[in-house]
C-alpha cells in the first residue's frame, strides 16, 4: 500500500491499459442490469450513428477507478471519483487509464488526482475520452 509520505505534486500514475471487448460489454450488461442494446447490437447502434457496440460509459470510468486503486493500494482510500464523459468508446478500442497528483494536503492527508482515459481511434491518440478526479485519504 502507498505511503502519504512518498506522494508528491506532479507525480503521474501509471498507465493502466485495457483493450475492450465484447464480452467486458456483456458482462459490465449483466452486472449492472443495462441492456440498452447500443452495448449489445451492432446494427442498433449503427441506427444510432455508432459504427457499432459502445461501452458503458460507467465501465470506462471504472477502468479509471482501477487505475487509482493500483496507485494507491487500497480502494477503500478513494473517497471521491468523478468523471466527465467525453466520447464514446467502440468495443476493440484499446483504452489507457492515467492520472497526476494535483494537490496534496498534509493536515487531511488527502491528495487530490487529475483522472483520465485515453484511447487511440484512426491513428490518433484521443485525449480523455473521460476526465475526472479523484480524491484519496490515506491512513
Amino acid at each position: 500500500m502507498r505511503r502519504f509520505e512518498d506522494v508528491a505534486v506532479g507525480e503521474d500514475l501509471p498507465s493502466l491499459v485495457r483493450v475492450v471487448t465484447r464480452e467486458d460489454v456483456k458482462a459490465y450488461a449483466d452486472a449492472g442490469g443495462d441492456q440498452n442494446a447500443l452495448h449489445q447490437d451492432d446494427a442498433v447502434a449503427r441506427e444510432a450513428g455508432f459504427p457499432g457496440v459502445i461501452a458503458h460509459g460507467m465501465l470506462t470510468m471504472g477502468h479509471m477507478a482501477a487505475c487509482v486503486v493500483s496507485w494507491c493500494g487500497d480502494p477503500a482510500s478513494i473517497t471521491g471519483l468523478s468523471a466527465q464523459f467525453r466520447a464514446p468508446v467502440l468495443v476493440g478500442e484499446t483504452i489507457v487509464a492515467g492520472g497526476r497528483v494535483s494537490e496534496v494536503d498534509p493536515l487531511t492527508r488527502t491528495a487530490i488526482l487529475e483522472t483520465w482515459v485515453t484511447l487511440e481511434r484512426d491513428g490518433r491518440t484521443h485525449q480523455a475520452v473521460r476526465k475526472g478526479v479523484a480524491v484519496v485519504r490515506f491512513p
